[in-house]
């Protein structure tokens, strides 16, 4: 197969007012990585769960009510694509509290790794791309510019780095 024929291996178009969430997702995926990195390593499950809520606190949280403010607003409340995506960042803190008083748990760590990247995947491959079919241009136009964007300073404050190669 000629991998030009992979749709997989295109890169999407991103309207340019959704530009910085896709940005936003690699920090994610990159923490979904750390925590697998950590636990392959076996890092203590505590320190792992303390960088997990420290970057929840410090990034995800806000990107979150980015998204739901200024992009899933943009969808009609009966939307299933918009309930799906509103029901897995309710799943994710969740997951976060039970995380926050079970820092012990190779498993919750496991399972909230497996659904932050899964939530990231569906938003990148389905959401964003139906956003961008149904909401009309003025509409997308008239999204504010976030300036979160913490995502690549989270780590300057986090001084224990479990997931490098030396820990």
């Amino acid at each position: 197969m000629n991998p030009k024929d992979d749709k997989t291996s295109t890169p999407i178009k991103r309207h340019e007012t959704i530009v910085q969430f896709s940005r936003e997702h690699h920090y994610g995926l990159l923490l979904v990585w750390k925590i697998k990195q950590g636990i392959q390593k076996n890092i203590d499950p505590e320190r792992i769960s303390s960088y997990v809520l420290y970057f929840f606190e410090n990034d995800l949280r806000e990107h979150f009510r980015n998204e739901e403010d200024n992009l899933f607003s943009k969808l009609t409340d009966d939307n299933a694509l918009k309930i799906q995506a509103l029901q897995e960042h309710q799943q994710i803190y969740s997951l976060i509290e039970t995380i926050r008083n079970e820092k012990n748990s190779y498993p919750l760590l496991v399972q909230f790794s497996a659904l932050l990247e899964k939530h990231i995947r569906f938003e990148e491959r389905i959401l964003f791309s139906h956003i961008q079919e149904v909401v009309p241009e003025n509409d997308l136009l008239n999204i504010p510019a976030h300036h979160h964007s913490n995502s690549n300073r989270v780590d300057d404050l986090w001084t224990d780095h479990f997931w490098e190669k030396d820990n």
